[in-house]
Protein backbone atom coordinates (compact mmCIF):
# COMPACT_ATOMS: atom_id res chain seq x y z
CA UNK A 1 0.00 0.00 0.00
CA UNK A 2 1.89 3.34 -0.79
CA UNK A 3 2.33 5.43 2.02
CA UNK A 4 5.08 7.76 1.12
CA UNK A 5 4.54 9.84 -2.33
CA UNK A 6 8.23 11.40 -4.27
CA UNK A 7 8.04 14.14 -6.28
CA UNK A 8 10.95 14.59 -8.44
CA UNK A 9 12.22 17.44 -9.64
CA UNK A 10 15.15 20.42 -9.13
CA UNK A 11 15.03 22.74 -6.18
CA UNK A 12 15.61 26.57 -6.93
CA UNK A 13 13.66 29.71 -8.77
CA UNK A 14 15.59 28.84 -11.56
CA UNK A 15 14.10 25.52 -12.18
CA UNK A 16 10.62 26.06 -10.16
CA UNK A 17 8.33 26.15 -13.95
CA UNK A 18 10.62 23.47 -16.21
CA UNK A 19 10.16 20.24 -17.66
CA UNK A 20 12.14 18.46 -15.06
CA UNK A 21 9.74 20.05 -12.56
CA UNK A 22 6.48 18.62 -13.18
CA UNK A 23 6.94 15.68 -10.19
CA UNK A 24 7.09 18.81 -8.08
CA UNK A 25 4.16 20.57 -9.45
CA UNK A 26 1.87 17.34 -9.60
CA UNK A 27 2.71 16.76 -5.83
CA UNK A 28 2.30 20.78 -4.77
CA UNK A 29 -0.85 19.94 -6.19
CA UNK A 30 -1.77 17.12 -4.55
CA UNK A 31 -0.60 18.49 -1.54
CA UNK A 32 -2.77 20.95 -2.12
CA UNK A 33 -6.00 18.78 -2.66
CA UNK A 34 -5.50 16.08 0.64
CA UNK A 35 -4.72 19.38 2.62
CA UNK A 36 -1.52 18.52 3.66
CA UNK A 37 0.12 19.94 6.90
CA UNK A 38 2.82 22.87 5.44
CA UNK A 39 6.29 21.34 4.82
CA UNK A 40 9.25 20.36 7.25
CA UNK A 41 12.97 20.40 6.40
CA UNK A 42 14.40 16.70 6.52
CA UNK A 43 17.29 14.95 6.03
CA UNK A 44 18.09 15.41 1.91
CA UNK A 45 14.35 16.67 1.78
CA UNK A 46 11.00 18.54 2.75
CA UNK A 47 8.31 16.68 3.98
CA UNK A 48 4.40 16.97 4.52
CA UNK A 49 1.99 14.59 5.97
CA UNK A 50 -1.66 14.48 5.21
CA UNK A 51 -4.38 12.15 6.43
CA UNK A 52 -6.63 10.27 3.51
CA UNK A 53 -9.80 8.19 4.08
CA UNK A 54 -8.22 7.39 7.66
CA UNK A 55 -4.24 6.47 6.86
CA UNK A 56 -1.21 8.83 7.31
CA UNK A 57 0.64 9.48 3.78
CA UNK A 58 3.63 11.31 3.37
CA UNK A 59 4.52 13.75 0.51
CA UNK A 60 8.29 14.57 0.43
CA UNK A 61 10.38 16.82 -1.95
CA UNK A 62 14.08 16.07 -2.45
CA UNK A 63 16.53 19.03 -2.30
CA UNK A 64 19.00 16.56 -3.17
CA UNK A 65 18.92 17.89 -7.08
CA UNK A 66 16.98 15.64 -9.36
CA UNK A 67 20.76 13.16 -9.89
CA UNK A 68 20.90 12.08 -6.49
CA UNK A 69 17.21 11.98 -5.91
CA UNK A 70 18.17 8.14 -4.46
CA UNK A 71 19.78 9.70 -1.04
CA UNK A 72 16.22 11.34 -0.44
CA UNK A 73 14.67 8.03 -0.91
CA UNK A 74 16.76 6.07 1.17
CA UNK A 75 16.81 8.50 3.60
CA UNK A 76 12.44 8.74 4.33
CA UNK A 77 12.09 4.89 3.23
CA UNK A 78 14.49 3.99 6.75
CA UNK A 79 13.16 6.79 8.79
CA UNK A 80 9.25 5.80 7.86
CA UNK A 81 10.29 1.63 8.09
CA UNK A 82 8.93 1.22 4.31
CA UNK A 83 9.75 -0.65 1.48
CA UNK A 84 10.73 0.79 -2.05
CA UNK A 85 6.93 -0.77 -3.30
CA UNK A 86 5.38 1.25 -0.67
CA UNK A 87 6.58 4.29 -2.23
CA UNK A 88 5.29 6.21 -5.70
CA UNK A 89 7.62 8.43 -7.69
CA UNK A 90 5.95 11.69 -9.39
CA UNK A 91 7.95 12.11 -12.24
CA UNK A 92 8.55 13.93 -15.99
CA UNK A 93 9.29 11.32 -18.67
CA UNK A 94 9.96 12.65 -21.94
CA UNK A 95 9.30 9.69 -23.65
CA UNK A 96 5.61 10.19 -23.34
CA UNK A 97 3.73 13.34 -25.34
CA UNK A 98 3.28 16.35 -23.55
CA UNK A 99 0.02 15.77 -21.14
CA UNK A 100 0.25 12.16 -21.09
CA UNK A 101 0.26 10.25 -17.41
CA UNK A 102 1.12 6.92 -17.09
CA UNK A 103 1.68 4.52 -14.00
CA UNK A 104 3.79 2.21 -13.94
CA UNK A 105 4.53 -0.81 -11.16
CA UNK A 106 8.45 -0.64 -11.91
CA UNK A 107 11.03 -0.51 -14.54
CA UNK A 108 14.60 0.62 -15.86
CA UNK A 109 15.30 4.45 -15.84
CA UNK A 110 14.43 5.02 -19.25
CA UNK A 111 17.41 7.17 -19.27
CA UNK A 112 15.67 9.80 -16.22
CA UNK A 113 18.65 10.86 -14.21
CA UNK A 114 16.42 10.84 -11.23
CA UNK A 115 14.77 6.82 -11.65
CA UNK A 116 18.56 5.98 -12.07
CA UNK A 117 19.60 7.80 -8.78
CA UNK A 118 16.98 6.12 -7.00
CA UNK A 119 17.62 2.38 -8.71
CA UNK A 120 20.99 2.44 -7.82
CA UNK A 121 21.21 4.17 -4.38
CA UNK A 122 18.06 1.59 -3.44
CA UNK A 123 18.87 -1.31 -5.76
CA UNK A 124 16.05 -2.17 -6.85
CA UNK A 125 13.89 -1.44 -9.95
CA UNK A 126 10.79 -2.87 -7.70
CA UNK A 127 8.91 0.90 -7.05
CA UNK A 128 5.98 2.37 -8.50
CA UNK A 129 6.01 5.52 -10.24
CA UNK A 130 3.39 7.95 -12.11
CA UNK A 131 5.10 9.11 -15.26
CA UNK A 132 4.22 12.91 -16.48
CA UNK A 133 4.69 13.10 -20.32
CA UNK A 134 6.64 16.34 -21.64
CA UNK A 135 8.32 15.20 -24.53
CA UNK A 136 9.32 14.13 -27.33
CA UNK A 137 11.87 16.82 -27.75
CA UNK A 138 12.52 18.07 -30.99
CA UNK A 139 16.38 17.60 -31.04
CA UNK A 140 17.44 14.48 -29.36
CA UNK A 141 20.61 16.40 -28.75
CA UNK A 142 19.77 18.93 -26.11
CA UNK A 143 18.27 16.73 -24.06
CA UNK A 144 19.76 18.63 -21.08
CA UNK A 145 18.08 22.41 -22.23
CA UNK A 146 15.12 20.91 -23.23
CA UNK A 147 14.10 19.26 -19.58
CA UNK A 148 15.56 22.07 -18.14
CA UNK A 149 13.96 24.80 -19.96
CA UNK A 150 10.25 25.91 -19.44
CA UNK A 151 6.98 25.38 -20.92
CA UNK A 152 6.49 27.46 -24.05
CA UNK A 153 3.16 29.93 -23.50
CA UNK A 154 1.11 27.36 -25.75
CA UNK A 155 1.94 24.65 -23.85
CA UNK A 156 0.60 25.70 -20.27
CA UNK A 157 -3.09 25.01 -20.27
CA UNK A 158 -2.50 21.38 -21.12
CA UNK A 159 0.41 20.76 -18.77
CA UNK A 160 -2.11 22.60 -16.12
CA UNK A 161 -4.52 20.23 -17.61
CA UNK A 162 -1.85 17.25 -16.72
CA UNK A 163 -0.29 18.08 -13.36
CA UNK A 164 -4.26 18.80 -12.33
CA UNK A 165 -5.03 14.75 -13.37
CA UNK A 166 -1.57 13.62 -12.30
CA UNK A 167 -2.90 15.41 -8.83
CA UNK A 168 -5.80 13.54 -8.38
CA UNK A 169 -4.16 9.93 -9.78
CA UNK A 170 -1.95 10.20 -6.81
CA UNK A 171 -4.31 10.69 -4.41
CA UNK A 172 -6.31 7.53 -6.23
CA UNK A 173 -3.24 5.35 -6.13
CA UNK A 174 -3.01 5.90 -2.40
CA UNK A 175 -6.53 4.86 -2.20
CA UNK A 176 -6.80 1.76 -4.34
CA UNK A 177 -4.48 -0.56 -5.54
CA UNK A 178 -1.39 0.20 -7.81
CA UNK A 179 -3.11 -2.16 -10.57
CA UNK A 180 -7.06 -0.13 -10.31
CA UNK A 181 -4.95 3.25 -10.65
CA UNK A 182 -3.64 2.01 -14.23
CA UNK A 183 -6.59 0.97 -15.33
CA UNK A 184 -7.90 4.24 -14.21
CA UNK A 185 -5.62 6.62 -15.54
CA UNK A 186 -3.28 4.98 -17.82
CA UNK A 187 -5.37 6.45 -20.69
CA UNK A 188 -3.73 9.38 -22.23
CA UNK A 189 -6.64 10.98 -19.87
CA UNK A 190 -4.68 14.75 -19.48
CA UNK A 191 -4.48 15.04 -23.95
CA UNK A 192 -6.90 16.86 -25.42
CA UNK A 193 -10.33 15.68 -26.75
Amino acid sequence: MISLILGLGNVGEVYADTRHNTGFMALDEAASLVKAKSPRQLTHCRVSTATVEGREITLAWPDTLMNRSGLAAEYLLSDLDLKPEDMLVVTDDLNLPLGTIRFRAGGSDGGHNGLLSLIDVLETEAFPRLRLGIGPPPDRDSLTEFVLGQFSAGEADQVKRMVAIAAEAVIFAVCHRLQEAMSEYNSNPALPE
